[in-house]
């Protein structure tokens, strides 16, 4: 990322070049033969100290907010939507509306006028006219669903006048603004949520209940991913923020839908962390091919890989699998496989459980000692396992959410959660360091491509409080 230093560089190279010297240990097998066993130091990224003053955000509950009043930034692709989602959540209030584009505002007030709600005082016409949404003492929360590089300077700003902010993903895009997010979050006592509507996907959210309630053992390997051809879309963004980005800079861009449903299931910063990643990606094929097309030349270079690939360590022993391809014609996936001791997920390309028979009982498998640890349950098993772990939130939300939509109802789900949340006073079902964890592979898996795949440390979000909560878990009133 153009963020780095040349004293990290340095250090990097530093690190590398002493590892790869240590003394190589003889190790001897079984049958005799002896192999050179070595070591390599991994990249060392800087994490600050916390401030003098300041404590963590695990757990955070701030007082309740009976109608929580929202100012929307940026109402071009996501926008929108959400403004019509948060008509339909109770106890909340349309306060504002900000995008550069006058029309664009325009555009979210006649969604009010159709959902019968009054119209919002709307800010345009300048690069900062959002600025006075996050000015007015009548907003609680600050709904950003901008470009990615205004995500940081609006949440900072916001937070700094004393509201709650919600970020569409990903929230942050290297370790400086990531700090920079986390550090104000604690410091001004205001929530900073990435909007990562993934984790409340129904086969997602239904097989973490199944997860937490032991149904797969102890989960070691979870992989997830982001999938998707956006050859016909490239075009949508604004200005062309998205290949524009994709253009400068390598590594998983855009990591959060599958990192943030797996991460929950390994109890990420609640009782394990991320402990080091190794990333490796294809060279651009049609990333060229997509800039040509919109542009009329070829790039002199297209840093983003076609496919890249990235490898986590935790501290308790478990894997993790990110994928990330948004050039090559492939059907939609984010994967989303759990790997357990006694059992398996796998949401793309086709939903299915596998379960070794002691797993589950009589009442919703009458033959369950003919489950097979080699293939899927039936569908009619798969069925009643989903019915029977079906997660309160879903018994609670699922036919609202159908009706009100949003990638099949899970970005309603997540509003109302948020909302939910913040209108009795409960920790929010994403954190800052969700955030930070799920976001920071964007600019760690760019250093360890540049560095040769080298192994990189990923730092401790919660600086020491990660094992405070044991197990992830949403708050319910």
């Amino acid at each position: 990322m153009k963020k780095f230093t040349g004293f990290l560089i340095l250090a990097t190279a530093s690190l590398l070049f002493l590892g790869s010297c240590k003394s190589a240990k003889q190790t001897t097998t079984s049958g005799g033969t002896s192999h050179a066993k070595q070591s390599v130091s991994p990249i060392i990224v800087p994490a600050p100290t916390r401030p003098a003053g300041q404590q963590d955000m695990l757990a955070f509950a701030a007082p309740k907010i009976p109608v929580v009043r929202v100012g929307f930034i940026g109402l071009g692709m996501r926008g929108p939507g959400a403004v019509d989602r948060w008509t339909k959540i109770p106890n909340t209030k349309v306060v504002a509306l900000a995008d550069i584009r006058p029309e664009r505002v325009e555009a979210s007030q006649k969604i009010l006028d159709k959902n019968n709600v009054a119209r919002a005082t709307g800010y345009s016409g300048t690069e900062d006219a959002w600025k006075q949404l996050c000015e007015r003492d009548d907003i609680d929360l600050v709904y950003i669903a901008t470009d990615w590089k205004h995500h940081v300077p609006m949440a900072l700003y916001a937070m700094e006048k004393g509201k709650h902010v919600a970020i569409e993903v990903p929230a942050a895009m290297n370790m400086k603004d990531i700090w920079d997010l986390i550090n104000t979050s604690e410091r001004t006592r205001k929530h900073c949520m990435m909007l990562e509507n993934c984790v409340y996907d129904f086969f997602e959210l239904t097989t973490l209940n199944m997860a937490q309630q032991g149904l797969f053992g102890e989960v070691i390997h979870a992989e997830g991913a982001y999938i998707h051809d956006l050859s016909e879309f490239w075009g949508s963004y604004w200005s062309n923020w998205r290949l524009d980005y994709n253009k400068e800079f390598r590594g998983d861009v855009y990591p959060t839908h599958g990192i943030g449903p797996i991460a929950q299931a390994l109890n990420i910063h609640r009782g394990d962390k991320m402990n080091y990643l190794v990333s490796v990606d294809t060279r651009s094929f049609n990333g060229r091919e997509e800039w040509k097309k919109m542009k009329g030349e070829y790039p002199t270079e297209f840093k983003n890989g076609d496919h890249t690939i990235t490898m986590i360590k935790t501290e308790n022993g478990k894997t993790m699998q990110i994928q990330h391809n948004v050039m090559t014609p492939r059907p939609y996936s984010r994967m989303y496989q759990l790997t357990g001791t006694k059992g398996f997920a796998n949401k793309y390309p086709g939903e299915g459980y596998l379960l070794e028979p002691g797993q589950v009982s009589s009442d919703v498998i009458p033959n369950h000692e003919n489950l097979s640890a080699h293939s899927f349950v039936p569908k009619t098993v798969k069925d009643a396992l989903m019915a029977k772990y079906k997660h309160p939130i879903h018994r609670e939300l699922e036919e609202t959410a159908k009706k009100v939509g949003g990638h099949g109802g899970m970005d309603y789900i997540m509003d109302y959660r948020l909302a939910y949340c913040l209108q009795n006073g409960l920790p929010l079902d994403m954190d800052v360091y969700d955030m930070a964890e799920w976001s920071c592979l964007t600019e760690l898996s760019a250093i360890s491509l540049e560095n040769g795949s080298a192994p990189v440390l990923v730092p401790d979000f919660t600086r020491g409080g990660w094992k405070k909560i044991q197990g992830y878990k949403q708050a319910l009133r």
